[in-house]
């Protein structure tokens, strides 16, 4: 099957800020593929490069070397107006639904505002909201209300509907379940799957969160200080890490056991300290 997406030796490189300050590498040599109706997860902790490599998917990050392949063409150094023609076959959804969605806006204006962009006409936009509401579990009547009124589940709802107006093959989830309470993640994850079934889109996952991951990924790659230190099966590198970092992750991760909980932070300890004593070995 033919790689929807394809990431090789990309690199980002931002300018130092001051005077004589050194540029920072914010990824370096990532290569990453995705395939038509796949989800691969891309973890890591704050910092590691995880949402600048989706920024370079959307073309909001620099590439300053390797090269950002959408079905077969290169989108790494699109100017704005080409970037614009992409806009029907890569979405994103944030983080916060609340921050990407105009406060003065009703959901129908929102949910229809992509559609006229593309030149559909704002009645057939408008008899579309319904179905996009339909499609990720909110009543018709969502359509006349303004996103305050609306829980923070509901919310990214919403902001997953946008995404899907324009019927995207692929779509960049930057921590979407990231601000919200466990149970509204799972039901969350449970839609976007519940999507991917039915229409067939791919997405980019960006988490922090290992068991996040887990549970909606067919692929996953780990970032660490720009690079990707491991990739394979999501099973496999969820259930079985053999990069020491990834296997930070997984005992960072929480379990309900109370003593299954403190062997894995004597673990997590254990290996860190015995990852410092190799790292001043070497040195």
């Amino acid at each position: 099957m033919t790689n929807l997406l394809e990431v090789a030796d990309l690199d980002v490189t931002y300018p130092g800020k001051g005077f004589r300050a050194q540029p920072f590498h914010a990824l370096k040599g990532v290569s990453l593929d995705i395939r038509p109706g796949e989800t691969v997860g891309l973890v890591g902790e704050s910092g590691s490069g995880k949402t600048t490599l989706g920024r370079a998917v959307l073309g909001l990050a620099p590439v300053t070397g390797g090269s950002v392949k959408y079905d077969g063409r290169e989108i790494g150094h699109l100017n704005r107006r080409e970037r614009r023609s992409l806009a029907s076959e890569i979405q994103v959804v944030f983080q916060d639904p609340y921050s990407s969605l105009n406060p003065s806006m009703t959901i129908a204006q929102i949910l229809a505002e992509p559609l006229t962009a593309r030149g559909v006409a704002a009645k057939e936009a408008f008899a579309r909201v319904t179905d996009l509401l339909d499609r990720v579990g909110l009543p018709a009547d969502a359509a006349r209300r303004l996103p305050r009124e609306f829980s923070g589940g509901q919310r990214q709802r919403v902001a997953i509907a946008r995404a899907l107006a324009l019927d995207p093959k692929l779509i960049v989830c930057d921590e979407p379940v990231s601000a919200l309470d466990l149970s509204t993640q799972a039901r969350v994850l449970d839609l976007f799957i519940e999507i991917q079934e039915r229409t067939g889109v791919a997405y980019l996952f960006i988490s922090h969160d290992l068991a996040v991951v887990r549970h909606i990924s067919h692929r996953v790659a780990v970032m660490f200080r720009g690079e990707l230190v491991e990739t394979g099966d999501g099973d496999q590198v969820t259930a079985r890490p053999q990069h020491p970092y990834t296997q930070r992750l997984f005992l960072a991760a929480p379990v309900p056991d109370p003593d299954a909980q403190q062997k894995r932070r004597a673990d997590r300890r254990a290996l860190i300290d015995a990852q410092k004593a190799s790292e001043g070995a070497a040195a």
